[in-house]
């Protein structure tokens, strides 16, 4: 979980893989209306939102995999563990220059750097009660899945 360009999808695919479970890029579970939205430069609201949540929320519950997801706010979360018990989160944390230059180096992606500060306006962290770490996104991809496999008390191969 994190804000666009913290690293969710590379991430992502990585632990799926050390877990040997599926992986779903939650960017591909939006309604088309949401990345039409999104690729026009604009904002998801909450309504936006619920849809895309439910649909994250029934992947997992169906595969029990890893899935990238900005969760931004613990509603948001606490709806997906509704769905899902016992879903784990992993908080990637960078700071707002890194994300821009990740987002502006990469390409095809319909999310719009001028949108980020939006997303950081509406993150809220991990609360101390929820099941999740946070993680600096900063890190080499492997070396955030060796502290997420850590964290789960999964050796690692």
């Amino acid at each position: 979980m994190g804000v666009s360009g913290a690293g969710k999808s590379t991430v992502g695919v990585r632990l799926a893989r050390a877990l040997g479970v599926e992986y779903e890029d939650g960017d591909d579970l939006h309604p088309a209306a949401n990345v039409a939205k999104m690729a026009a430069g604009h904002s998801l609201d909450d309504a936006d939102r619920i849809p895309w949540l439910d649909a994250v929320g029934a992947w997992l519950a169906g595969h029990g995999g890893v899935v990238s997801c900005s969760a931004l706010k613990r509603s948001y979360r606490d709806r997906l563990r509704a769905a899902a018990p016992g879903v784990y989160f992993v908080e990637l944390d960078a700071p707002r220059e890194e994300l821009v230059r990740r987002m502006t180096t990469r390409s095809g992606h319909f999310m719009k750097v001028q949108m980020l500060d939006s997303q950081l306006a509406t993150f809220e962290p991990l609360d101390p009660d929820e099941p999740g770490i946070s993680v600096d996104a900063i890190a080499e991809p492997s070396g955030i899945v060796m502290e997420v496999l850590a964290a789960l008390e999964i050796p690692a191969e």
